[in-house]
């Protein structure tokens, strides 16, 4: 079975998988336990073993990563968010519209743009009714009905300006945060973060490297994690069991017997010799 991704890991965690796992291999020779690196396997054999295996080394810190996960979703929701939304959002709740709430988008878009062309028509049909002389009487009904629809033209392009700092404010508190080692995280997040890392270094990572070492059997090829795994737990799942012919006492060997004849000098009563 060959396996590249952890299926519990998130997207922007398999980055920083990868990055602890070079960093343990980088680091490796400093370690006793990891001194027999390049002797039977080198460290890109080792690093595609363990990538092979993600599900398998990151399930040892799962409670860790589950508390990290949960912890950084927390403080990607900005206090803010929700007290601008309760301000500015309509009476009803736009979840509960159902078809309707398209409707008002569609509105809130195409409202200024309709006011402002009825603005540009009106002002320009009554300017030029007044420049004649004599002006007809309606032309200050059709200026008036210009300034009318311009104002409603700027009103509908503030309420456009509203909806969409929303839209942004509420998109950025889900959207994918690319952090670095260094980066500026919140103060308990940082801690998750790190105690999920030494986890999955010191319970799941490093304890895989070593018994790949260990084990004489272990192909970085195959995609199969070793068999003797330590403190890893199982997947659930394990590699077919063969013998070799030469092992004799693995299996059992078929028995024949030759058939039973008889000479017809021997046979029943009815052939009893003349």
């Amino acid at each position: 079975m060959h396996m590249t991704s952890a299926p519990h890991l998130l997207t922007e965690d398999r980055a920083e998988y990868e990055r602890i796992l070079d960093d343990a291999l980088r680091t490796a020779h400093d370690r006793p336990d990891l001194a027999g690196i390049g002797q039977r396997l080198n460290t890109e054999q080792l690093r595609t073993m363990a990538l092979n295996a993600t599900a398998l080394i990151s399930a040892a810190a799962a409670a860790e990563y589950d508390h990290f996960v949960k912890v950084r979703e927390e403080s990607r929701t900005p206090k803010g968010v929700s007290a601008i939304q309760s301000v500015l959002a309509p009476a009803g709740d736009e979840t509960d519209a159902g078809p309707g709430a398209g409707v008002g988008v569609i509105v809130t878009v195409l409202a200024p743009v309709l006011a402002g062309t009825a603005a540009v028509i009106f002002l320009l049909v009554g300017y030029v009714l007044k420049a004649l002389d004599p002006a007809p009487a309606f032309a200050d009904s059709l200026l008036a009905a210009g300034w009318f629809f311009g104002a409603a033209t700027a009103a509908g392009l503030l309420a456009a300006a509203i909806g969409l700092l929303i839209t942004a404010l509420r998109n950025s508190s889900t959207q994918v945060s690319a952090q670095e080692p260094g980066g500026d995280l919140p103060e308990e997040v940082a801690r998750a973060r790190e105690a999920w890392r030494h986890a999955l270094l010191e319970r799941g990572i490093l304890p895989f490297l070593r018994d790949a070492l260990a084990d004489p059997s272990a192909d970085p090829l195959s995609g199969v994690p070793p068999r003797h795994v330590g403190r890893i737990p199982k997947v659930g799942y394990s590699g077919p069991d063969f013998s070799s012919p030469s092992d004799g006492g693995a299996g059992s060997r078929p028995t024949f017997t030759s058939p039973d004849f008889t000479s017809p000098d021997f046979g029943g009563p009815e052939h009893q010799p003349d």
